[in-house]
């Protein structure tokens, strides 16, 4: 567990900032305040929290006026969405990639020994680790996009690569998704930004809260008052959007599954309960804490995830997914700094690469509170290699198994995966490449408990993060998070209950809320490294 009182006792301000003793005092006592360990104390300074209700307000304004008036709200989400896809999804495209590659400067040189978190042993083992890290970012795509991006990219082939045989074509889908969901997404939810964090919080005694990555630009601040509040609510709004979304969908599926399957009725009923189950398992994940639930899950998601590997491989189309993991890494990494950077076709961007990289900005600052949260003691080098490259490989060769497999059925079988994706179904996606493999009901029952279990990993460890925000502790009290938990599933149903346009509109949203983010991590860019530096300086590395 986290001794917050030890890291209260060993606050100092940063070299690089000035500041008087009356202001050290203040932060310390609020620091204090806001780690209480009395639950009471805690809950009501909470619930005073101008950022609970910020956030939370804007929630429920937000699904007041979808029921009221979802039109309007259509119109002004779509407006929005343009506006920021068209202004800023350039700003975004080269945040990522320098995020990147100075992520990968610190690692390989001797800032890459510099050990995080004033711990000289990682906190947490190294296979529960990355379980935790895997699972959250693929809770996400791991099971919707897996499956539909490719075929969607081979139906539709992306600008850059343009027309090509029916082989050539598969595995430039394949590379296309694996850029979406490769280096650049995953670096920043998790690379320098949690250098920083950690570096703040626990040497230098400032809230694990996504206002201290502004601190060494706008000093205290960032910290006190209003300024530090809007980042905070900003930073919850646009996580709580990006889990809601995933949520609702998970309703969605495993209705249409159970139809498909068992015929259930696909109607709003089973949806409720689907999301209701889900509900109730990651809010109870999230109160007994990372060390417990959280880990436990994450981990035994890894082995389902393992099996099921192991079995496509064995009974499915074994050389095409080799194949086209491996070049279509190759044809990555070929293309790149033009794939990263490409402007040819506004249009094509906003809704593919646009919207993914404004979907994982808006995870960006939580996330590193979350990573941070657990990767006490890791290196430097150990965080920006697992998270930049290891857990992106790892997550391209699920692409490869899932999305892959359905590549090679089509190829062998036009129409047999496309025609399902008509309309771009993801359910039906997933329903027809399971169709193929031997036990195909058995093996979807498995995928939808996979995807579940994915969903209820977000849930928690977002739950649980967003609660740390609004509490200021490492060990927020159990009604925020029952707060939270609840929130983001009864949004989630309140939205599905309008139809499919309801979740639509807040995941266009997610772009919005993305643009105050992307200033958040911004600072990033220049502040880690000379964090870095100067705690190589202070651990005898230079």
């Amino acid at each position: 567990m986290v001794n917050i009182g030890a890291d209260i006792a060993k606050f100092l301000m940063s070299n690089s900032m000035q500041s008087t003793a009356s202001t050290q005092s203040q932060v310390l006592e609020t620091v204090q305040k806001k780690t209480s360990p009395s639950p009471h104390h805690l809950t009501s300074e909470s619930m005073k929290n101008p950022v609970l209700w910020i956030s939370g307000s804007f929630l429920v304004a937000f699904v007041a006026m979808a029921i009221s008036d979802g039109n309007l709200l259509s119109s002004w989400v779509n407006n929005g969405f343009s506006f920021s896809a068209g202004y800023f999804g350039a700003f975004w495209q080269i945040l990522l990639l320098a995020n990147f590659i100075i992520g990968l400067g610190l690692a390989i040189g001797k800032t890459g020994l510099v050990r995080l978190g004033k711990m000289s042993q990682p906190e947490i083992d190294t296979f529960k680790w990355l379980s935790i890290i895997l699972c959250t970012l693929l809770a996400g795509g791991g099971v919707f996009w897996a499956a539909a991006e490719p075929i969607a990219h081979y139906v539709s082939p992306p600008p850059l690569y343009g027309s090509a045989k029916p082989h050539d074509a598969a595995i430039n889908a394949l590379s296309q998704s694996f850029m979406h969901w490769g280096f650049l997404a995953w670096a920043i939810l998790g690379g320098l930004s949690s250098i920083v964090l950690m570096h703040l919080h626990y040497d230098k005694g400032l809230p694990l809260k996504p206002r201290t990555l502004l601190y060494p630009v706008l000093g205290n601040k960032a910290i006190h008052g209003w300024i530090g509040h809007s980042i905070d609510a900003a930073s919850v709004i646009a996580v709580a959007a990006g889990t809601i979304g995933p949520i609702g969908f998970l309703g969605l599926q495993v209705s249409y599954a159970l139809n498909s399957l068992f015929d259930i009725p696909d109607n709003f009923t089973t949806q409720a309960l689907v999301i209701g189950l889900a509900i109730l398992a990651y809010t109870l994940s999230a109160l007994s804490g990372v060390n417990k639930g959280i880990q436990i899950i994450s981990r035994y998601n890894i082995i389902l995830s393992l099996a099921l590997v192991i079995y496509v491989l064995i009974f499915g189309p074994t050389s095409f997914i080799f194949e086209g993991y491996s070049s279509g890494v190759a044809t990555m990494l070929e293309n790149f700094i033009p794939m990263a950077l490409f402007r040819g076709d506004s249009d094509w961007l906003s809704w593919w690469t646009v919207f993914f990289w404004g979907w994982f900005i808006g995870y960006g600052p939580m996330m590193a509170i979350f990573i941070a949260r657990i990767s006490r003691g890791r290196t430097i080098r150990q965080l920006i290699l697992s998270v930049s490259i290891a857990a992106p490989l790892i997550t391209c060769f699920w692409f490869s198994i899932v999305g892959g497999s359905g590549l090679a059925f089509e190829l062998s079988q036009p129409g047999l995966i496309s025609e399902a994706f008509e309309g771009f179904n993801l359910p039906a996606v997933l329903l027809a490449i399971t169709q193929e493999l031997p036990y195909p009901i058995l093996l979807s029952v498995l995928f939808l408990i996979l995807t579940t279990t994915f969903i209820i990993t977000t849930g928690d460890s977002m739950t649980y993060t967003i609660s740390v925000v609004i509490t200021g502790s490492c060990e927020p009290s159990a009604s925020i998070r029952i707060f939270w938990g609840l929130m983001m599933g009864l949004v989630a149903l309140a939205l599905i209950s309008m139809g499919s346009g309801g979740i639509s509109a807040l995941q266009s949203f997610i772009v919005i809320t993305a643009v105050p983010v992307s200033f958040i991590l911004l600072p990033c860019l220049w502040k880690a490294p000379m964090l870095a530096n100067k705690m190589a300086r202070e651990q005898g590395l230079k």
